[in-house]
């Protein structure tokens, strides 16, 4: 049964489930078209962080560019679901080839432009991130993003994380300005 969780709790991935390797971590949120104006193109990105909080190289950094992390652990689908105007993008990852120098896998959204056409996440609705078993596609558990963002235009879902030899999940939700660009910086990723 899967467990709801509000912002800042966390949860053990491997409790009641030790073997747990292989995970689907979907990011789904729908867009506000009553406003009449353009709708925003929001773009997953997952960054592989080290024990600095920062990625190692470029490589760590997976987005539309760079769909798969070079170890194979992370895998970002290119296919976004759409229903509507109900986003689902999914992430693929395998918890037992993440390299051992990886401790935090943050999962992020942003808006493609934003600056320049004057977006924000306020178009956004019903965002989650949500993680299920690969093979059985059991929702292990289900985060509903509930903050209302005005300004920012990037938005870290949550994050998985090493606590000893286990993994957990962060359920986080946290806002920014300056989207992509500002979560590189944030993490580490050199643009330019």
């Amino acid at each position: 049964m899967a467990v709801n969780l509000l912002k800042g709790q966390k949860i053990s991935l491997n409790k009641g489930n030790p073997n747990l390797k292989n995970i689907d971590v979907t990011l789904g949120w729908r867009l506000d078209s009553r406003t009449g104006e353009p709708l925003p193109d929001l773009d997953v990105s997952v960054f592989l962080l080290t024990a600095t909080g920062k990625v190692g190289g470029p490589k760590d950094f997976v987005f539309y560019g760079n769909l798969m992390h070079p170890s194979g652990a992370v895998v970002l689908s290119n296919n976004t679901s759409r229903n509507y105007n109900d986003y689902n993008v999914r992430v693929k990852v395998d918890l037992g080839i993440i390299p051992a120098s990886i401790m935090r896998v943050a999962f992020t959204v942003t808006i493609y432009e934003a600056e320049l056409r004057k977006q924000s996440f306020a178009q956004v609705n019903d965002a989650f991130i949500r993680i299920s078993e690969e093979q059985s596609n059991n929702e292990i558990l289900r985060y509903n993003i509930t903050d209302r963002f005005s300004a920012e235009s990037a938005v870290v879902f949550g994050e998985i994380y090493r606590n000893n030899d286990e993994w957990k999940f962060n359920a986080m939700g946290n806002g920014y300005t300056g989207s992509l660009a500002a979560l590189c910086g944030n993490y580490g990723v050199e643009v330019g």
